[in-house]
Order: C-alpha cells, then sequence, then structure tokens
C-alpha cells in the first residue's frame, strides 16, 4: 500500500498555488517518482516539469493526461484544473529577496555577477537580452575532491533589441 503524503498548503510557495498542485506533488510522494522519472514519461524536461509543477508552464490537454496516468490520479482533476483555462502566474511565488536559501543564493549570484554576465552578452552578441521564454535549463552533478559542485545551464535564445 502507498504510503500517504501531504504538502502544507498553507506554507509558502504551496499557498501561492493552485490548489491541483498540492496533489500533484502528493502524487509524486506516494509514488516515489522524481521529477526525472515523470518528465521522461510524459516526453517533458525534467526542469520544465518542475516549474509546471510551481505553476510556472503550461500543460497541454495531451500532457495532463500523460501526467494524470504516471502520477496515477483523475485526468478530469488535472483538466478542470490546469486545463485550458488556466494559464500561469510566472514569477509570483515567494517574496523579494527571497528566503529561501537555495533561491537566495541563484538571486545573489544575479546580484553579483548579473552586470558582469550583460557586459559580456553584449560584447559577445551585442545590443539584446537571454530569452527566458525559449530558454533551456539543466541542472547536472559534478564530483569535485572538495564536495560535490552543482553545475546550471541556461542556454537561452539571443533576442537583439529591435530599432524603430
Amino acid at each position: 500500500m502507498a504510503e500517504a503524503a501531504s504538502v502544507p498548503s498553507n506554507n509558502r510557495p504551496y499557498a501561492d498555488l493552485p490548489p491541483i498542485s498540492a496533489a500533484l506533488f502528493e502524487a509524486k510522494a506516494r509514488k516515489g517518482l522524481t521529477f526525472d522519472e515523470i518528465a521522461k514519461a510524459i516526453g517533458k524536461d525534467e526542469i520544465w516539469l518542475a516549474a509546471a509543477f510551481y505553476g510556472q508552464a503550461k500543460f497541454s490537454s495531451e500532457e495532463l493526461v500523460k501526467l494524470a496516468e504516471v502520477l496515477d490520479i483523475p485526468t478530469a482533476s488535472v483538466q478542470n484544473e490546469l486545463g485550458a483555462h488556466w494559464w500561469p502566474n510566472r514569477g509570483g511565488l515567494g517574496p523579494m529577496p527571497p528566503t529561501d536559501p537555495v533561491i537566495y543564493r541563484l538571486y545573489e549570484s544575479v546580484l553579483v555577477y548579473g552586470h558582469a554576465i550583460k557586459a559580456v552578452i553584449h560584447e559577445k552578441f551585442g545590443d539584446g537580452i537571454m530569452s527566458m521564454i525559449d530558454c533551456k535549463v539543466n541542472v547536472t552533478k559534478k564530483p569535485d575532491p572538495k564536495g560535490d559542485r552543482v553545475v546550471l545551464t541556461f542556454d537561452g535564445k539571443f533576442l537583439p533589441y529591435a530599432k524603430w
């Protein structure tokens, strides 16, 4: 018999999410699946899938059917909550600055290195931005004698600023 799992839906970031998100996290825990395992089962990337669990990306109708099957939850529930009528509120989770240590360090990395990264992007590409709309994010673990390293890769399309 599967273990019961619950998500503290009155705590951040869960309190800011649609109610179905708690059901997704609980089903994931109950099944003992990783984001990567679920993502592969529905044909997506693990970071994209995790973002969708947090209401930051939109599942297609077909993906919702596959997701419900993998998580063994009613398809009607996910379709009713996250179907064609629902749209993500991207970027709207948690306080600013963030208080979670992992998220704060990501925020801090932009505060410390943001201008340097911007300058190098401009030197290499010109006047423009790196798209977060057309971006792939990858997290890998790299063994190191001083302690394992977290390797984050942001693979975003360069978009030049328009002139008119």
